[in-house]
């Protein structure tokens, strides 16, 4: 049997944690007071080393075209920007002007505006809409949850082979391990289901925060 190394997560212990990553930047700071400001959607927003691990892996994939699909207050969005090549675009989808407004006024401060194509409207329609070249480095998913299964169609066939897809809240609150789950958290569980029998993909589920699917286009033979 496995030996399972996993440890009960204590305030104390993630506390320690989100020590260990890089500090947030002015910019970064700014931006998580304004989104704490507007009361409960602030959850929304994804904790910081969350941030710093997808400025890590744009940076260490050299990615010059990332997609996500949910901006919110655009904390994931200067993350990924940040990692970017030189003249590299991240395009960000949300329905929210007015959170989306919040983010670029964050994007401007920490110098990445110019790197980031803000869609507003459905992201399934303004996926379909992208041009079919350059193909995507890097893919973020985090929006609505029944929608998730449909975003991943759009993207997996234009990644490039060795690009890497992440959607996050793949545990949701621990509903997705529940036998029979419900709303969100049956569709999140259907979704896992989903990448794991996709044989385009490797995959892994990491429990950072409320859990982050990793998945890497496999290579073209």
């Amino acid at each position: 049997m496995e030996q399972d190394k996993r440890i009960q997560l204590t305030p104390r212990l993630g506390a320690y944690i989100s020590a260990q990553a890089e500090p947030p930047t002015p910019a970064q700071s700014a931006l998580v007071e304004v989104t704490t400001g507007l009361g409960g959607v602030a959850e929304m927003q994804i904790p910081h080393e969350q941030a710093v691990f997808l400025t890590l892996l744009s940076r260490s994939i050299r990615a010059s075209t990332i997609v996500e699909v949910g901006t919110f207050t655009g904390y994931s969005t200067l993350a990924l920007a940040s990692g970017l090549e030189p003249h590299g675009v991240v395009h960000t989808f949300d329905l929210s002007e007015e959170w989306t407004a919040l983010a670029a006024t964050a994007w401007k401060e920490a110098g990445v505006y110019d790197r980031i194509q803000q869609h507003i409207g459905p992201a399934a329609e303004g996926l379909a809409e992208l041009p079919d070249e350059p193909v995507i480095d890097l893919a973020f998913i985090d929006a609505d949850k029944t929608g998730y299964q449909g975003y991943w169609e759009q993207l997996v066939p234009r990644m490039r082979p060795g690009g890497l897809i992440l959607a996050d809240n793949s545990l949701y609150y621990g509903e997705a391990a529940e036998e029979h789950p419900t709303g969100n958290g049956l569709a999140i569980k259907e979704f896992n289901a989903h990448v794991r029998a996709d044989d385009r993909v490797e995959s892994v589920l990491l429990s950072i925060a409320d859990g982050l699917t990793l998945a890497r286009k496999k290579e073209l033979r």
